[in-house]
């Protein structure tokens, strides 16, 4: 286990006799803060009641039903990828409902620009998915595609949303385009109010897919004549807009808001269970010695929980005397810390556990085993790598595993002002006054608390006054003497 009780105090120089200068330096105190009472490892979900209504409310355990389904037993990238397709699809539908929204005060403008720029992002990530599928051996290959390269052009009839054109070149090679038949995607590039914005998605597929072998098949142009994901084996757009509707539209709130905290929260669930697959192949990556690519996978983990903040960030386009008369209607109320909309999920709380557990894998990386005495193993067997780089696939999973935390930290920090502008300060401290960061403020604490790589923290501590110390050493005026 890493040493978890490591606490604030000083360093003592106890270098190896490799680096003799470093045993000249002055000691080093790692900086403390406040210890907070929660910490991660302590976080807990909101209350049983609180949880299963947020469930009931977004129709959670069916979704679930979807993501989770095998519907090709082969291909290993099908838990991942299943939920970002079609965390990608109800975006699609997000954006027809914004879009049909007949407020005459809805920013229609900023709508619009978000959610282009919330699709093709998680394009971007769907793609990166896509490739490391295809780099991984016992995956590559596997996807179910629908190959409609011929040499004659000819089309069965079910496709007729195909097109056809002829590549220049001496192959004369017939290639073609296909869109899904149950996607909206291509239904909103017909549309001419999300005309452009369908454009630019499905550009944007096109671009993103031109490192990986097949493409998604959504009618983007597939100039390079791709075979085709079969997209709607794979996410299931039919079963997945049978969920458009939410059991409090029966409620007849009236409120135009409830499909947009709806459709937002779908959305954050779908590339939540993506983390969490995510998460799981990364540790089984790292116990089979695998670092490069768990060095991938944490980068890509990184960029969803930066995209799970874009995501949150929509609640900021809401109108607030809507969106507050829709809080009051479907009686969402904080009233401690733990009650807070987030702590809700109770996916969301496991995978900020679980990103900050990967912290115990740092000796396995390291090859070393924990001092019981609290000695420095861990520190000076990463000083040891980083200098000498001897396993640079390590010293990139370590760098993407700081590069977790960071994004975790940040997303929680996001959350909280998020809660201030849309809610006010009062809903931000549950109910309890905001007043700043104190024992009670479990969103502070968890953006506050001392870094979960204690070890990689102080090796790059000495790391930098080493090499402070090394050029004071060698500058002109210390030779001259």
């Amino acid at each position: 286990m890493v040493d978890l009780d490591w606490k604030t105090k000083m360093i003592s120089s106890d270098i190896p006799s490799t680096s003799p200068r470093l045993s000249n330096m002055l000691q080093i105190s790692i900086p403390s803060s406040t210890t907070p009472t929660v910490r991660v490892a302590d976080l807990s979900p909101a209350s049983e009641s609180a949880c299963s209504a947020y469930e009931h409310y977004l129709r959670l355990p069916e979704l679930k039903k979807l993501w989770s389904s095998q519907d090709v037993p082969t291909w290993r990238n099908e838990s991942i990828l299943k939920p970002a397709l079609q965390g990608l699809e109800i975006t699609f539908r997000f954006i027809s409902a914004v879009l049909s929204d007949s407020r005459p005060y809805a920013n229609r403008r900023e709508w619009r620009r978000r959610l282009e720029s919330l699709a093709t992002g998680q394009v971007e990530i769907i793609a990166l998915l896509c490739q490391e599928g295809e780099e991984d051996y016992r995956t590559r290959g596997t996807a179910p595609i629908v190959d409609l390269t011929s040499n004659s052009g000819v089309l069965v009839r079910e496709s007729s949303s195909a097109e056809v054109w002829k590549l220049t070149g001496g192959d004369n090679k017939t290639v073609v385009s296909t869109a899904s038949e149950a996607s909206l995607l291509p239904r909103l590039a017909t549309w001419q109010k999300s005309e452009d914005v369908a454009r630019k998605i499905l550009y944007s597929i096109e671009c993103e897919m031109r490192s990986c072998p097949y493409t998604l098949g959504l009618g983007e142009p597939n100039l390079c004549g791709k075979p085709s994901l079969d997209y709607d084996r794979v996410c299931k757009p039919a079963e997945l807009h049978a969920l458009k509707r939410s059991p409090s539209d029966h409620m007849n709130l009236q409120n135009s808001e409830n499909q947009t905290l709806y459709s937002v929260h779908q959305i954050l669930e779908s590339w939540i269970y993506t983390s969490g697959q995510i998460l799981k192949r990364i540790s089984d990556q790292i116990e089979e010695r695998e670092f490069e690519s768990a060095s991938s996978n944490c980068w890509l983990l990184e960029k969803i929980w930066n995209l799970l903040s874009q995501i949150e960030d929509l609640h900021l386009l809401m109108d607030p005397d809507d969106f507050l008369r829709l809080k009051n209607q479907l009686s969402i109320k904080a009233t401690s810390e733990n009650d807070l909309f987030c702590f809700r999920s109770r996916e969301l709380v496991d995978i900020t556990k679980f990103s900050k557990d990967l912290r115990h894998k740092v000796p396995f990386i390291l090859e070393v085993e924990v001092d019981p005495k609290g000695g420095p193993r861990i520190q000076e067997a990463a000083m040891e790598l980083y200098r000498r780089k001897n396993g640079f696939e390590r010293i990139h999973l370590l760098q993407g595993l700081q590069a977790v935390e960071m994004a975790v930290k940040r997303f929680y920090y996001s959350y909280k002002q998020l809660l201030v502008v849309v809610m006010g300060s009062v809903e931000a401290k549950g109910n309890k006054g905001f007043v700043g960061v104190d024992a009670g403020d479990t969103l502070a604490q968890i953006f506050l608390e001392p870094t979960y790589f204690p070890s990689l923290d102080a090796a790059k501590t000495f790391l930098g006054d080493y090499w402070s110390h090394e050029r004071r050493w060698c500058s002109p005026e210390r030779r001259r003497q």
